[in-house]
């Protein structure tokens, strides 16, 4: 398969043009978004939606949180991330593989449903996790477009996949929002340096290789501008797969927490990775697609 986004493999970065549409589909009736939000994600690359889930839900997802984090000697040993200096956990992942309740969440209409009309194809989970900034001692997550990672260490061939974030804490402008760069996500940006054996082993506490150039981030920020949205519990944040994104480090005594699933178009399903010798593991990038019937109503009664 030819490399429409070569990365890793020059001393020089690049930044290419994207070759396919963001929003796959446009407004009709019975869509699960409005035209003016579809066109917003389009012309961003990313979307917020207020309200989507009722109190009683995030109770239901902050008590499934907790459960999760206070009992990680349950989970598969792999999926546990600390942050890098210290034992504080950074992300749980395959949460929807681990939890009922988050499979079910994953499955949810509300974003399953709405992913796929976006991509305009059947979606599958290509990764979910439970990302966890602790108040105080949560470490920064650096630029980066996923997209670039996933294509050249997984083996993604396009840009056909989005990311859901579900706020299970408020995320305000002091404790470490997401920040993006609207409109990067038109804009592939190669990074250099070969990628290492085992990469992920690393690259899940702190990144270093597949991280844009500081040239590269200030031409698309002075370009773009930098969006830092925020919202209660209950808030979600779509954003494409190609849309350069990070957050800071959180120093106040008030932790973020979201719950973060990726879903794929069964189109694009992964094959051998464009920049890396052997794939990464199936808890980080799932291989077996297993397409989603996106499913109605709230989110309690699921056991765990």
């Amino acid at each position: 398969m030819q490399d429409q986004y070569p990365s890793r493999c020059a001393g020089q970065p690049e930044l290419l043009a994207r070759h396919e549409p963001v929003a796959r589909r446009a407004w009709e009736p019975g869509a699960p978004l409005t035209a003016e939000q579809i066109e917003r994600f389009d012309r961003d690359g990313y979307l917020v939606l207020e309200n989507v889930f009722s109190e009683a839900e995030i109770a239901a997802l902050q008590a499934e949180t907790g459960r999760l984090l206070s009992h990680p000697a349950g989970l598969e040993d792999e999926t546990v991330i600390a942050e890098p200096d210290s034992r504080e956990v950074r992300s749980i992942f395959r949460i929807h593989g681990q939890s009922r309740m988050m499979e079910r969440l994953a499955a949810d209409e509300r974003l399953a449903g709405v992913a796929s009309y976006l991509l305009d194809d059947e979606v599958y989970v290509h990764q979910s996790r439970l990302n966890y900034k602790p108040g105080f001692k949560g470490k920064e997550f650096f630029w980066h477009s996923d997209f670039e990672t996933w294509h050249t260490e997984d083996g993604m061939p396009s840009m056909r996949c989005l990311s859901m974030s579900v706020l299970l804490a408020e995320n305000d402008a002091n404790n470490g929002p997401l920040m993006l760069i609207p409109g990067s996500q038109r804009v592939f940006v190669s990074c250099v340096g070969e990628t290492p054996d085992d990469h992920y082993k690393h690259s899940l506490r702190k990144q270093e290789f597949g991280v844009p150039d500081e040239y590269s981030l200030a031409e698309l920020a002075h370009r773009h501008g930098i969006a830092a949205p925020t919202g209660k519990p209950g808030t979600v944040i779509l954003f494409d797969c190609n849309t350069m994104h990070g957050s800071n480090g959180n120093i106040t005594p008030f932790p973020r927490s979201n719950a973060f699933f990726v879903f794929n178009a069964v189109s694009n399903r992964l094959v051998a990775p464009f920049g890396a010798e052997k794939p990464r593991p199936d808890f980080i990038a799932a291989r077996k697609v297993a397409p989603i019937r996106p499913v109605s109503g709230e989110l309690m009664g699921v056991a765990a």
